[in-house]
């Protein structure tokens, strides 16, 4: 039996935004809005459409998107950050009314298990080394990381900072070994010409992916480097929507896709999305920064496509992602068990949601040793 829907919270949970929303019948979808450090604008905004929803069929998940959507021409991530988390928590009602996970209601499942890659950290190469071999003991094959120190603007030198880069990647492969992919994180920390340069010298490892080697503003200069630096290229975290996929992969600008379900446009954009890219035989890894609603939205979507590579996950075994849902995603030696249950096929703990208060995002944006701004 079809229901309206009756209410829309959200809720500043720690780092995340969490969106919860309720139909007369009682059914409960949640959802996650992705704008990485600025989930006040994003809740603002779905508090905002909020009023449009309350009393609308929650089965009309294309609808709403659409009237919501065109019902400004101002767009960017805050708009869409909060439409993603409107559009996960009304495939969960849909799932939860029809008692099917989402991937049954987009195409049915391609696997079983989605193999994740790990985050190492370490300030030292001691220390990175050694966290790449606790990450692959405890079973996963593929880690990702950042290649030189957090304090990279301090460095004097692009030699210094691309030597300093080379030996930690040298380093975690002797310590893993050949058989685990490495996948290499720039945070757009580097321009064209430095992100090349490190490139070139880091080209007789065999490495998974490099992302993000520049600011995503230009898909004709990423192509350029792309072109240039030998290695696999992976962008588009900061995406938001199909058009910007579209300009991307027109220009054959990446190797990969990385779209981030909580901003571009949730699970019926990235659908989307995963078609565009299996046009172009590339493959998607989706971006996944966030709490344990944006893994169980991911791994919907990964069961569901056929052109998946990877999925990222930061871990959610310690405070506070532990105490966000009453039936985690089970994890086995490195892969995601992707659930049976209807809709994202987990439950919000409401007890601990309530003890836990929002922890805002802090303004850090670093200053180099020569007193000018450089990206996080």
């Amino acid at each position: 039996m079809r229901t309206k829907i009756e209410s829309v919270e959200t809720i500043l949970w720690d780092k995340w935004l969490i969106v919860k929303i309720t139909c007369e019948d009682g059914t409960i979808g949640i959802g996650e809005g992705g704008v990485h450090g600025w989930q006040r604008p994003t809740k603002t905004a779905i508090d905002t459409m909020s009023e449009y929803l309350i009393g609308k069929d929650p089965y009309l998940i294309e609808h709403h998107y659409q009237f919501l959507y065109r019902s400004s021409h101002f767009m960017g991530s805050v708009i869409q950050g909060a439409l993603s988390a409107i559009d996960i928590a009304l495939w969960d009602i849909k799932g939860k009314k029809l008692d099917l996970p989402i991937y049954e209601l987009l195409s049915g499942k391609t696997r079983d298990r989605v193999r994740c890659y790990m985050h190492i950290y370490g300030k030292t190469t001691e220390e990175l080394v050694k966290d790449a071999r606790i990450k692959v003991d405890l079973g996963f094959t593929a880690i990702r990381f950042t290649p030189y120190s957090d304090d990279f603007y301090l460095y004097k030198s692009l030699s210094e900072w691309t030597n300093d880069a080379y030996q930690r990647i040298s380093s975690v492969i002797d310590e893993v070994g050949k058989d685990v992919d490495i996948c290499v994180e720039i945070h757009r920390q580097m321009n064209p010409a430095e992100s090349i340069s490190l490139a070139k010298k880091i080209e007789k490892f065999d490495i998974f992916f490099y992302e993000d080697p520049m600011l995503p503003d230009s898909p004709s200069v990423m192509k350029q480097i792309k072109e240039q630096c030998g290695l696999p290229i992976a962008t588009g975290e900061r995406f938001t929507s199909i058009f910007d996929f579209q300009s991307l992969l027109e220009l054959n600008a990446t190797d990969y896709i990385r779209p981030d379900l909580c901003l571009a446009s949730g699970i019926s954009g990235c659908k989307k999305i995963s078609a565009m890219a299996e046009a172009k035989h590339i493959k998607v890894i989706p971006h996944n920064p966030l709490s344990p609603i944006s893994t169980a939205a991911c791994v919907q979507l990964d069961a569901s496509i056929p052109n998946f590579a990877l999925q990222e996950y930061t871990g959610e075994s310690e405070y506070p992602k532990n105490k966000l849902l009453t039936n985690p995603l089970k994890l086995e030696k490195g892969y995601l068990i992707v659930p049976d249950g209807p809709g994202l096929g987990i439950e919000l703990d409401n007890e601990s949601i309530s003890k836990i208060p929002e922890n805002p995002k802090v303004l850090d944006t670093p200053i180099g040793f020569d007193g000018s701004v450089k990206d996080r």
